[in-house]
């Protein structure tokens, strides 16, 4: 399976992560190509850009992973 590396390690599809658009917030990989994910949440981002949307394509470089049990 294809890894990608994020600011604190790697991640894979199904794997969780933290970026910041707006205000921090979490999305499930679900996706990669080249070095962006393709992030999912099934209830919806936060924050003026990406409110209510459910996926969002974020670099990886600007993401860092997190465990399934720190998702809200």
């Amino acid at each position: 399976m294809h890894k990608i590396k994020v600011r604190n390690g790697t991640v894979k599809i199904g794997d969780y992560v933290e970026f910041k658009s707006d205000i921090e917030q979490c999305g499930k990989v679900i996706g990669v190509r080249g070095s962006e994910l393709k992030l999912e949440n099934k209830n919806g981002f936060d924050g003026d850009y990406i409110r209510h949307e459910t996926i969002t394509h974020m670099r990886a470089r600007d993401c860092w992973a997190i465990k399934e049990s720190e998702v809200e």
